[in-house]
């Protein structure tokens, strides 16, 4: 699936021409593979990004990150020429979230979440907070944690299987105007026939062959969900957690080439 231009990262404004088909299908894995930095402090996440420079270029900041800095880890990120996906899963009344989104937006990142279960009026009020920015930030809604199992989705008493629910929430999104959504590999074919072509659909859960599972439960390779029509993959744990990271991200890349 084709990534929107204004997501395209910026790391990178010219290349020396190549007829190497596998060259040209690696440079575009670059631009949909997102490394997961769940580090406990600055330090560790930019030690990271450090190894993987010239590798990966899209990095996703989220909870434990965050909490542990705040923005301030947004604009070294930035200024070493990556592009960030900041990964909040906002979640709360709709002025509430709108404000927080806007708030977001100055930092400039290329992405940001929320939860689609906060509601139609909440989704609508946070796409609506970006109506003015330039080059606003790429909305998407959490539909159902690719950690939930049917067990974890019937104890919180919903009735639906997990993928019921991953399109309930994907349609409620899409009525009010959020068009990116994050979702397991197994939802994705169905996702991407709901949104089409420019829907833009993000994969947490990216597991390669032999690779642990962790506490993820609905997983796949990357190569399954590029096929299924996921825009970008998400990989934290068999990349940060490798004995040589570059090496294993540069695997995973080769991986997602081949389906390209």
């Amino acid at each position: 699936m084709p990534i929107p231009e204004r997501l395209n990262p910026t790391f990178s404004t010219s290349r020396t021409p190549t007829i190497d088909p596998l060259a040209d299908s690696l440079s575009i894995a670059r631009k949909r593979l997102i490394v997961a930095l769940d580090f406990p402090d600055s330090a560790s996440a930019l030690a990271l990004a450090d190894r993987l420079e010239g590798v990966c270029h899209w990095f996703k900041v989220g909870l434990e990150l965050f909490a542990a800095t705040g923005p301030a880890i947004v604009e070294p990120l930035l200024e070493r020429g990556h592009s960030v996906f900041l990964d909040l899963k906002f979640h709360d009344i709709p002025n509430t979230v709108a404000g927080a989104v806007r708030s977001a937006a100055s930092f400039g990142v290329g992405m940001m979440t929320l939860h689609a279960s906060g509601g139609p009026v909440m989704l609508a009020a946070a796409q609506a907070a970006l109506e003015g920015i330039a080059n606003p930030p790429q909305l998407l809604a959490v539909t159902v944690l690719t950690s939930m199992d049917q067990m974890q989705v019937n104890a919180i008493g919903v009735d639906r299987t997990p993928a019921e629910q991953v399109t309930l929430l994907a349609q409620m999104g899409l009525g009010a105007g959020v068009n990116g959504f994050v979702c397991s590999p197994q939802e994705v074919g169905t996702l991407r026939a709901l949104l089409g072509p420019d829907g833009v659909l993000v994969i947490p859960g990216i597991r390669p062959a032999g690779a642990g599972i962790g506490d993820q439960k609905r997983i796949a390779t990357p190569a399954d969900a590029l096929r299924q029509g996921a825009s970008y993959l998400v990989v934290g744990r068999p990349i940060t957690q490798a004995a040589n990271p570059a090496e294993a991200a540069d695997s995973i890349l080769r991986e997602m080439a081949e389906a390209l």
